[in-house]
This record gives structure tokens, C-alpha cells and sequence, in this order.
């Protein structure tokens, strides 16, 4: 009595970590009981070891069809549902429209590539997104794309902006961490982070900092793939590198010293590892692949970021990091490699680039109170 049962859906880890201080704001109100529930698993493990004291109830994401989606909703009976970023579920949406339980969707994203598939199957697409009650979009971008589909559309920001906002760590931390890594705690080591990267840029980056170290310079590779499942593949190239290598998931947390490529097959640790980087690639963003992983947790710790040219699903964010010149963008595997040759050995370069990108996570800051409060005024109207 006196609470609205919320369920709320995310897909992965990503978007796990991103509604962590909204889950906890909603908490806070005193008003609310929490449904969580995730499609994959390690989001699923995500969940239930951030969000164990929060959620009434952590579970798995129904298949999306008529029988297990009633069964869900008969068992859970929700009072409001919440989708994060492209969770576009029709069936559970239209279990919403016919219970009248009010659909929402937050930190709402279009990517190029599903904005294309929405244009084209216009009647499809008003149908799924007709569900929902209000959107929020995370960017300008994605306010303009919902409303060209012709959907009213709330600018709240981007709700992973709040989930980074830890200072960098200090100098003793820093360099027990890197230490921790196996490479050393010497201020003059660069470490070079591959964050979520995926098929390829693997290679790319351990070819450079082959190269770069031939020239006499001490840089280190911190390897985090996308995809933990692809360890095996990530271990043979980084075993056939002839660098010493260390993998976190079957050695242990602490590498031996002198590691040069340290391979983080681990999950939910990229938000900690980052902050022993000097320099990060974010993934996804080389070709053949498109979208581009977050850049967003590199600038809260303050570490200079580079990525490749395809990072269209952070379009917003990466113009305000190249404004900032917290960021600098290649534009192929050429250019890339040159980056990470010069910043390297920047020191002062790479040092003003961190700083600025602290500097404008900051700025950025308050989408999760934007979007609750725009929750709380809808309900409230209601």
C-alpha cells in the first residue's frame, strides 16, 4: 500500500551500470517498488550484485511473445514500465496498452542504423513506438530522429553521464592499480587502454604498441574486449605477440611484473581499469564495425581518448569531446596508429585532454535528476 510497483527493463551491462543512481533516487522516494529485469547474463549477474538492496526483485526479461509475456505481467502485475535506450519489446508494450499501465522510455537512442529501418517501415514503427506514454532522449540528435517519426519527445540527457562520477584517483591508488596490472608503478610507463574493444582492433593495438616499444618507449597494453566470450581468440593473438601477457581470468587479479599486454576478460570491471590508463581506443568504432562503445566513463576519469570514425551511436557526445579537445577522432587504421605514436609520447598533451574531458563530463551532469523529476511530473499528472 502506498507504492507503484516500477519494472524496468535493461538490456546488458551497459545499461545496468547506467540506471544504477536512478534505481537509487527512485528507492530514495520512499514510493516506489522496483521490478529489475535484464536480457543477458552477464547483465543478469551485473544486477544482482549491484542491486541486490534496491530491487524487490531481479529476473530475466521474458521472451517477448504472447504466452510468456502474460504469464510475466500476470505475475508481476506492474503499475509503470520503463524501457532504457532501443528497447523496443512489442509485445510486452502492448501487454502495457491493454492492462492501461503507462509505458516509458528512457535515455532514448535511434541509431543510424534503426532510424533507417524506422523511416522505412514508418507504419511498423508508429505502431511499436505509439506504446509508449513519453519518451526521454539522451541527445539532440535522438530528440530530432523520435520527433521526425513523429513521436513528442522529452530532452533529458544522457543518464550514463551520473553513473562516472568518480574523481580520478590518486597518485598512491593509481599506482598500486597499475602495479596490481603488472605494469609497474613508474610514472614515465604509458598505459594504453583498449576499452570494449571488439574483432580486429585487438590486432591494431597490440601491433602498435609492439611497434612503439621497439623505438624504446615503455607503453603497456590494458586489453578489455566487448565480449568475454571471446578471450580465447583475444589470448591466442595476444600469446602469438611474443610480448609478456597476462589473463585476468585464469591468472588471477594481480599479473606478474613486467606484463606488457594485460587481457581484462572479466566483466563489470572497466569502470575501476580505466582509471590506471594514461590513453584510451574506444571500441567498436574501426571499420567493418559502426556504433562505437562509450566514451563517456575515460573522460570522467580523466584520461585522454582516441577512437576511429564510426562512433555514430555517440554522435552528441563525441562533438562535445572534440569541441572540448578532450578527444581527438581517426579517421582509418593509418591515422589511428599515428595517434597513438604522437600521444604516447605527449605527456603534457595527454595530461590537458584528460583534464578537459573531467571538465565537460562534469558540465554534463543531472540527467538522472532531469529524468525522474520528468517521471514524478507525468505520474503526478495522471
Amino acid at each position: 500500500p502506498g507504492k507503484r510497483r516500477f519494472w524496468l527493463q535493461a538490456v546488458s551491462v551497459g545499461e545496468i551500470e547506467a540506471i544504477g543512481p536512478l534505481l537509487r533516487q527512485l528507492q530514495a522516494t520512499g514510493e516506489a517498488e522496483i521490478i529489475l529485469t535484464t536480457t543477458t547474463s552477464t547483465g543478469f549477474r551485473l544486477a544482482k550484485e549491484r542491486y541486490a538492496d534496491v530491487a524487490h526483485a531481479i529476473g530475466v526479461f521474458p521472451a517477448d511473445l504472447w504466452p510468456c509475456s502474460a504469464l510475466a505481467w500476470r505475475r508481476i502485475r506492474p503499475d509503470v514500465v520503463i524501457l532504457v535506450e532501443g528497447e523496443l519489446w512489442p509485445e510486452h508494450l502492448a501487454q502495457a496498452r491493454a492492462r492501461g499501465v503507462p509505458a516509458y522510455l528512457i535515455n532514448g537512442r535511434i541509431s543510424d542504423k534503426s532510424f533507417a529501418r524506422h523511416r522505412r517501415f514508418r507504419k511498423l514503427s508508429g505502431y511499436v513506438l505509439g506504446h509508449f506514454r513519453q519518451i526521454a532522449a539522451g541527445s539532440e540528435e535522438d530528440v530530432r530522429r523520435f520527433r521526425e517519426l513523429g513521436f513528442a519527445t522529452t530532452l533529458t540527457g544522457n543518464i550514463k553521464f551520473d553513473v562516472a562520477s568518480d574523481a580520478p584517483m590518486s597518485a598512491d591508488e593509481r599506482a598500486r592499480l597499475r602495479t596490481e596490472l603488472g605494469f609497474g608503478a613508474d610514472p614515465r610507463t604509458v598505459v594504453l587502454l583498449g576499452s570494449s574493444t571488439w574483432k580486429g582492433e585487438e590486432t591494431l593495438l597490440i601491433r602498435s604498441v609492439r611497434e612503439l616499444r621497439a623505438t624504446g618507449a615503455d607503453v603497456r597494453l590494458l586489453l578489455v574486449p566487448r565480449h568475454s566470450e571471446r578471450r580465447a581468440e583475444v589470448a591466442a593473438e595476444a600469446s602469438a605477440s611474443g610480448l609478456a601477457w597476462h589473463q585476468r581470468s585464469t591468472g588471477g587479479t594481480v599479473a606478474p611484473a613486467d606484463t606488457i599486454i594485460h587481457l581484462a576478460d572479466t566483466t563489470g570491471e572497466l569502470r575501476r581499469l580505466t582509471r590506471a590508463a594514461d590513453l584510451a581506443f574506444c571500441g567498436k568504432s574501426m571499420p567493418p564495425h559502426e556504433g562505437g562503445q562509450t566514451p563517456v566513463e575515460c573522460a570522467a576519469t580523466g584520461v585522454a581518448i582516441v577512437y576511429g570514425p564510426r562512433m555514430s551511436n555517440f554522435r552528441d557526445i563525441c562533438r562535445g569531446l572534440e569541441q572540448a579537445k578532450a578527444a581527438h577522432k581517426a579517421q582509418d587504421a593509418h591515422e589511428l596508429v599515428a595517434l597513438l605514436s604522437r600521444l604516447t609520447q605527449a605527456d603534457a598533451e595527454r595530461s590537458e585532454m584528460g583534464r578537459k574531458g573531467a571538465a565537460w563530463h562534469q558540465g554534463n551532469r543531472g540527467a538522472t535528476e532531469r529524468t525522474l523529476a520528468w517521471l514524478q511530473d507525468d505520474q503526478s499528472a495522471r
